[in-house]
């Protein structure tokens, strides 16, 4: 016998034997006691038991940053039984974009990325979020660091919920600074740290077997150094492309002459995902470099009774520092389905909440997206004990604002090739950052 069938028998059989131990008006459905007193019977719904919401996240975390997600993850899955978050790991955030470009050309899109693209929001492939963030009573939008939030905000609407915050930042052994007689507190230019590698660096004979330093592969390093120069990507009336300017060509040329001609410096570059990343960490937690510059979010793969944590530089004659500091966003694509995209919202929300933000700084060194996450028992216990917690924070109260590309990444893409040729290829900086800029200004000028 079927279910259905099974609970309309047992109902006819209640039903029967109310009607004859009571009796029944017909047509009232009210209920005669013995009495002759009339009552109306109370009609409990019976509780609708739904499944969960399983939807996917997709990002591009390997390392103790995927172990941490992935942990996070459980966590939420485990606090409630409305949405169930399946994590699908992608080699890095380039990796991640490209499948995310593959799922919405097919429309089997995941309900939330670990992405974002502004030239992407305005074409419609991530879904505006400000009435979901609306919908979830514990939110607290002025609680999250405005200029984190106010990135993720395209032409007026949020589409881009911060996740966390990064800016990069120098790590050094200790034991190296000490056998030299180098103070980190003493290094407060770009200068000062250039001759501290060169006193670091050990060589046999034309072979370096340690460097003094180890810049991170890729522009970002450089920008910004060039930044920090007093440097700027586009005029003030973003018109014009602004990286052929003396002080890009010094900052680059400057790296160039320390990785190719000094040998004080090198880079790692290439290989699968972040394989060029963990190398510089390796080489650095093995004794074969003094110190490298890297992202906040390492501090969870390094070990501090050996590393220390200092922030970047500035130049002589110029004045401190101002690399950039970001929010890493989170999206919902467009094409996810309405179900989907409360339940996408219901995890960013869990993710971003004061505790869980400050666990994820606490374990990886990223910046918390929201303000109360300073007044956390567990982050101020674990800053007492761990300072390099507070260098991020610190470089990102003078740090510059992160370049939007008007040209949907073009500018970003003719300053990946001309660091290539930087770093890899030995190729002088105005040559290199002269034909980024014709590319980079051909690109702009079809704005107009």
């Amino acid at each position: 016998m079927s279910v259905f069938k099974r609970l309309s028998a047992l109902s006819l059989i209640a039903t029967f034997t109310l009607l004859t131990a009571c009796g029944e008006n017909a047509g009232t459905g009210n209920i005669t006691a013995a009495n002759g007193e009339t009552k109306t019977p109370s009609v409990e719904a019976a509780p609708v038991q739904s499944d969960p919401v399983t939807i996917e996240f997709w990002y591009g975390l390997g390392g103790k940053l995927g172990e941490n997600m992935e942990k996070l993850i459980q966590k939420f899955n485990a606090s409630q039984q409305e949405v169930i978050v399946k994590g699908i790991v992608q080699a890095d955030y380039t990796e991640t974009e490209q499948k995310l470009q593959a799922a919405i050309a097919t429309g089997q899109v995941p309900a939330a990325v670990l992405s974002s693209n502004v030239d992407w929001a305005r074409k419609g492939y991530f879904a505006p979020i400000d009435e979901l963030m609306a919908q979830q009573s514990d939110f607290n939008k002025d609680d999250f660091i405005q200029t984190f939030l106010n990135q993720g905000q395209v032409d007026g609407k949020q589409y881009f919920l911060p996740m966390y915050g990064t800016t990069q930042i120098m790590y050094y052994r200790k034991d190296a600074f000490e056998k030299n007689g180098i103070k980190a507190d003493d290094l407060k230019t770009w200068e000062d740290l250039a001759a501290a590698a060169k006193k670091m660096t050990v060589k046999n004979g034309d072979k370096t077997s340690v460097f003094g330093w180890e810049p991170m592969w890729g522009a970002a390093n450089m920008i910004d150094a060039s930044l920090s120069k007093g440097g700027s990507i586009l005029s003030e009336d973003g018109k014009e492309v602004m990286i052929d300017s003396p002080e890009w060509i010094q900052t680059w040329d400057f790296f160039r002459k320390l990785i190719h001609e000094d040998k004080t410096m090198r880079i790692h570059s290439g290989g699968q995902g972040w394989e060029y990343w963990y190398k510089t960490i390796d080489d650095v937690m093995k004794g074969q470099a003094a110190g490298y510059t890297g992202s906040s979010g390492d501090q969870g793969d390094l070990d501090f009774s050996i590393i220390s944590a200092m922030e970047q530089p500035g130049w002589a004659g110029v004045g401190e520092g101002k690399p950039t500091a970001e929010a890493l966003m989170a999206g919902i694509p467009s094409k996810a389905s309405d179900i989907d995209k409360k339940a996408a919202m219901k995890w960013l929300t869990y993710f971003t909440n004061s505790e869980n933000t400050a666990f994820w700084s606490i374990n990886t060194g990223y910046i918390s997206v929201r303000q109360s996450a300073s007044k956390d028992p567990a982050f101020i216990s674990f800053s007492e004990s761990n300072p390099q917690i507070e260098i991020p924070l610190q470089q990102a109260s003078h740090a510059s604002a992160p370049f939007l590309d008007p040209t949907g990444g073009k500018i970003s893409d003719a300053l990946k090739i001309a660091a290539d040729k930087v770093q890899i290829e030995n190729v002088p900086a105005a040559e290199a950052l002269r034909e980024a800029k014709e590319t980079a200004q051909a690109a702009l000028d079809k704005l107009k």
